[in-house]
């Protein structure tokens, strides 16, 4: 009972964390929330006894890589001013209840929770299945997305870095 009680308490702060990190304008308080998200994700892989996932959750997502993007926000150094009008205020409501309306689907469609919570494949998450999974069948995928995360903080710097002047956009 105990299990379920954290599991359900995990998830919907997990989920409440999740909807705040896309709703939010300030991107300080955006990457808080996704450290709340990875922590509540982390608690849900210890329920799966995948506690190497958890820490790794913890360690690299929720401390080194959100640092870096925390760092990346505040060397834009964006003002309240510079995001305008919000486009999204009119469409928030109409979200809100396409989400509900897909949760409760998902709820209805897999009947409750020992449904949706099954017992873990063996050796889920321990340090040989997630070694032979990077190093095996997924390793192009894994190199492909650390090359694209980085690409992707690089251009984020180049674009908003500031002009000096006489400089030429291009």
């Amino acid at each position: 009972m105990l299990s379920l009680i954290v599991f359900w308490v995990a998830a919907l702060v997990a989920i409440a964390a999740a909807v705040r990190v896309i709703t939010v304008r300030n991107p300080i308080t955006c990457v808080l929330h996704l450290i709340v998200t990875l922590v509540a994700l982390a608690v849900l892989f210890l329920q799966l006894s995948a506690e190497f996932i958890a820490i790794l959750q913890i360690i690299i997502y929720a401390g080194a890589i959100m640092v870096l993007f925390l760092f990346i926000v505040m060397m834009l150094n964006l003002k309240r001013d510079e995001f305008g009008p919000n486009p999204l205020r009119g469409i928030r409501v109409f979200g809100g209840i396409l989400g509900a309306t897909f949760l409760a689907e998902l709820f209805v469609l897999f009947g409750g929770v020992d449904a949706v919570v099954g017992p873990a494949p063996e050796g889920f998450g321990s340090v040989t299945a997630i070694g032979k999974a990077l190093f095996g069948g997924y390793l192009f995928a894994f190199e492909l997305t650390s090359i694209l995360l980085l690409a992707a903080a690089l251009a984020v710097m180049v674009v908003a870095r500031p002009r000096r002047d006489g400089e030429v956009e291009g």
